[in-house]
């Protein structure tokens, strides 16, 4: 069975950035020709009157000079240089538009990332061989067609157009001076028009097999997607070290606050719970550590090392350890169980409590 049968999943998101890197997204760069040809329409809309009166003003300058002014190799230097300036003051806002639509439209279809791993030099592309390949692969076929079917689309649209103004009466009929600047504007509107809408449903059509192609190419095994799942949640080895250390970090940081409990609950060897209570500043009793089995006897080992007061009460014990969150207040369905045990140790351990409120207040 070929490998590819087995891509049957969508692409990941690590994987589709991968591909983007590298350059592999979708991409038609026929949707930055019609978005310049749009700018195009609208500059030609916009600037159009501009641009005619300000050649119209520069021809009746020269004309109106032609025969008063010298023809000498030294007065050409002025003059070009006011005719590129002129050139300039036209030509810039919609050479600007277009630059800008153009830059827009790459940015949408890149998504506006960088792609930094096409610049890198690829040894593969220098292949001849590699190079006939791609020229007559699928890809290389389709990109024929369209180029073929845009330079139909684009002639066929030129031919139209020409037809089309060639019935204007202005070659007919004497019109004045005026309309020729209008029919020209009119007449290159339509006809940019034209190859926007042709050229769109190309560039829309390319872009869509594109998108298809590309995804289709980055489509994945499930083995291929357990092992990026893997690869990003870590190697389960490392995971179950960091999770014993983090338990150890944790264990350590809770016997040191069982000196400073006011009771351990035991079950009594199978549970431990160590309480805190300072009244000036809890609501409610917290749970300072809590374990089973051998951390049990690590806690009550500690409590009997600096003499705090261990009570058993399997029931209490088991239900702190289960329900009880080290940090948290005790669960209120146990704060009369607890009340009760606290009471009887305060009676009992008064030297203990006047000792640990001394160190709590820093005395």
């Amino acid at each position: 069975m070929p490998e590819s049968d087995n891509k049957t999943e969508e692409p990941t998101q690590k994987r589709l950035s991968e591909a983007h890197a590298k350059g592999n997204f979708a991409k038609a760069p026929d949707l930055q020709l019609v978005a310049i040809l749009l700018a195009s329409i609208w500059g030609f809309a916009v600037m159009g009157r501009f641009v005619a009166e300000r050649a119209a003003s520069i021809a009746v300058g020269i004309f109106a000079h032609l025969g008063t002014s010298p023809i000498r190799p030294e007065a050409v230097g002025p003059w070009t240089s006011e005719a590129v300036i002129a050139l300039l003051v036209m030509t810039m806002p919609i050479a600007g538009a277009c630059l800008f639509a153009g830059t827009v439209m790459g940015g949408v279809q890149s998504g506006f990332r960088l792609t930094p791993e096409v610049f890198a030099l690829n040894y593969d592309r220098l292949d001849p061989v590699k190079g006939f390949q791609r020229i007559f692969s699928k890809q290389g076929m389709v990109r024929v067609g369209l180029d073929i079917l845009r330079l139909a689309v684009v002639a066929w649209v030129i031919w139209g157009g020409v037809d089309r103004v060639m019935d204007d009466p202005i070659f007919r009929v004497p019109v004045p001076l005026a309309r020729l600047g209008g029919f020209m504007l009119e007449s290159g509107i339509i006809l940019l028009w034209r190859c926007v809408l042709a050229l769109g449903a190309i560039a829309a059509f390319n872009y869509f097999y594109q998108w298809q192609t590309v995804r289709e190419s980055l489509r994945m095994s499930k083995q291929e997607v357990k092992d990026e799942m893997r690869q990003s949640e870590g190697d389960p080895k490392i995971k179950s070290a960091l999770r014993a250390l983090a338990r150890r970090m944790l264990q350590r940081q809770m016997l040191k606050e069982v000196q400073n409990a006011d009771v351990v609950v035991t079950n009594p060897t199978h549970f431990a719970v160590a309480l805190r209570y300072d009244r000036d500043n809890e609501s409610a009793p917290v749970v300072v550590a809590k374990g089973e089995q051998g951390f049990a006897r690590r806690i009550k080992a500690r409590a009997a090392q600096y003499g705090v007061p261990m009570v058993e009460n399997p029931p209490v014990a088991r239900m702190l350890y289960k329900f009880g969150a080290v940090g948290k207040p005790i669960p209120v369905n146990l704060y009369r169980a607890v009340a009760e045990i606290l009471a009887f140790v305060y009676k009992t351990h008064q030297r203990y409590f006047t000792d640990l409120r001394r160190r709590r207040s820093g005395i």
